[in-house]
């Protein structure tokens, strides 16, 4: 999943990045309103925190311009305005979900896991398929009943999978969500990554549960016997 965090106080926001990139999240970081209004004018993101001190361009009015771009993705707004007016004006203008500051990150990533959640309309934890059990809170995966160990972006590309059974998932879409602004769209990450997680698959299941279109994209294999 793609976050974009919006935050005007520099360590705040290199903390936040690296802590959800270390959950699996492909996140960009922005510490500026107007920056981020061109981001999500050209990024289709699962999930927006957004600070409301922003130089360039209020909080609140960047969130006016998302909503008018984008009225799917999945907001949260971070503050330190702890008001009640703020909240209600946040919420009344578009955002999903409000927290204020100081928080512990615990409770930042169960309100970022519970919104991707509904921006997929997946309300449990644990998605499951022919022997794949992952569970999106632990980020943990298991295989036949044993534990899975895969890299931060193996996981990333299974959930996505998973989260989008029954579709054709193309290079596009996967660098769009699975990796944030610093990778080369040109290269051949996702090739590597999906090679790799594909053979861990079938190291544990005994059969390829992830198949290619040629020319589309990569999908769950709903056939396949496991």
């Amino acid at each position: 999943m793609r976050i974009l965090v919006v935050e005007d106080e520099q360590d705040l926001l290199e903390s936040l990045v690296e802590g959800l990139r270390l959950n699996s999240y492909a996140v960009d970081g922005c510490d500026d309103g107007c920056k981020a209004h061109e981001l999500v004018s050209v990024v289709e993101y699962d999930l927006v925190v957004l600070d409301l001190n922003l130089p360039g361009m209020d909080g609140f009015q960047l969130l006016r311009e998302i909503r008018t771009v984008n009225a799917e993705v999945k907001v949260l707004i971070l503050s330190a305005r702890d008001g009640l007016e703020d909240k209600v004006r946040g919420l009344d203008a578009g955002a999903n979900d409000y927290l204020t500051k100081p928080f512990h990150f615990a409770e930042l990533e169960a309100r970022v896991r519970g919104l991707l959640r509904r921006r997929f309309t997946q309300q449990d934890r644990l998605l499951t398929f022919r022997g794949v059990m992952l569970d999106t809170a632990a980020h943990a995966v298991e295989a036949a009943g044993q534990p899975l160990t895969l890299t931060r972006k193996e996981y990333a590309l299974l959930e996505y999978l998973l989260l989008h059974r029954g579709k054709v998932v193309s290079a596009e879409e996967f660098m769009e969500h699975v990796w944030d602004g610093g990778v080369d769209s040109l290269s051949n990450a996702l090739r590597v990554h999906m090679a790799s997680l594909r053979k861990k698959l079938r190291a544990a299941l005994g059969c390829d549960l992830i198949r290619t279109k040629v020319g589309v994209g990569y999908y769950l294999d709903e056939g396949a016997e496991v």
